[in-house]
């Protein structure tokens, strides 16, 4: 069971959205990563048969994105601002959309409740949607989208505005669920992909500018990041210099953590080369493809 992609690409009017794009997404957990704008929902939209490419061919579980009944039977799809009815409950809501995925009455009612208390909503199919928290929300969200048993789920921006105990939550939830099909998390929040994802493509521009493991990632990042202890007074020089990617302020003194221009700059005296998480490689990779420092230079 996989998803493929060769040479897709997409149009608004004059402007590529997507550009040759060429993947392969594996079952499990894969992560989508880019910044606001680069793609990742056009291309999310198109894998769910919402939008037609402008070319190229794309493959869905043995299925061609071109036969878009079949393939949004297959697909359960959590966009970024998904919203159901205020009015309605949570059993309402999940009820219609049922009917709406062509559900028998006695299939809705003997998988609402088990999706329900999958996603821990299990004591609120009363609740009304519009009196419900955004992590909330967001659980109604994927067990809607898997109320037809899916073999593709994908979710677009799921964790952007949750607060981190409900971010976590809904990241252990996603890592379950992608035992038994496929699951494409996109997202701009590093932090997602570093917890639930190894395999990752990153997108920049419309175009795919990496597509591997995490571990590879971290690797192209070794000796490239360093971190050290500086007075305020150095802080100007230092980002002028580097590309700054941290800063924490303590009294008089600042720990930065930085990355080389290019891998024959030298480092001043003190600082010391420390280990790569995600987000360092996500910006070392970025500022390779782009030279843009200012995207990550704090301020």
């Amino acid at each position: 069971m996989e998803i493929w992609l060769e040479d897709v690409n997409k149009f608004y009017g004059s402007k590529q959205a997507l550009k040759e794009i060429n993947l392969t997404i594996p079952q499990g957990m894969f992560g989508l990563l880019g910044r606001n704008g680069a793609g990742k929902t056009t291309l999310m939209k198109v894998l769910a048969a919402l939008l037609p490419a402008d070319g190229g061919e794309i493959d869905i579980c043995g299925v061609p994105v071109g036969n878009a009944g079949k393939v949004r039977e297959m697909t359960g799809y959590l966009p970024q601002d998904f919203s159901m009815y205020g009015n309605m409950t949570v059993y309402e809501a999940m009820d219609y959309l049922g009917v709406l995925s062509g559900l028998s009455k006695k299939e809705r009612k003997e998988r609402i409740p088990v999706l329900l208390e999958r996603v821990n909503l299990q004591n609120n199919q009363r609740t009304k949607v519009k009196a419900m928290s955004g992590g909330m929300r967001r659980r109604l969200g994927i067990a809607q989208a898997i109320l037809h048993d899916p073999k593709v789920l994908i979710v677009d921006e799921p964790t952007a505005g949750l607060d981190p105990e409900e971010r976590v939550r809904f990241r252990n939830l996603l890592s379950e669920i992608a035992g038994e099909r496929i699951v494409i998390l996109s997202t701009h929040i590093v932090g997602d992909i570093e917890a639930t994802c190894e395999n990752i493509a990153i997108m920049d521009r419309g175009e795919i500018v990496y597509n591997g493991t995490v571990s590879e990632l971290l690797s192209l990042a070794e000796g490239n990041i360093y971190t050290a202890d500086i007075s305020r007074m150095e802080l100007p020089q230092v980002k002028k210099q580097y590309v700054v990617t941290g800063m924490l302020t303590q009294s008089d003194h600042v720990t930065v953590r930085f990355l080389l221009k290019n891998p024959l700059q030298e480092v001043f005296a003190g600082a010391k080369a420390c280990e790569v998480n995600v987000e360092d490689a996500y910006m070392y990779l970025m500022y390779r493809e782009r030279g843009d420092e200012a995207c990550f230079s704090p301020c």
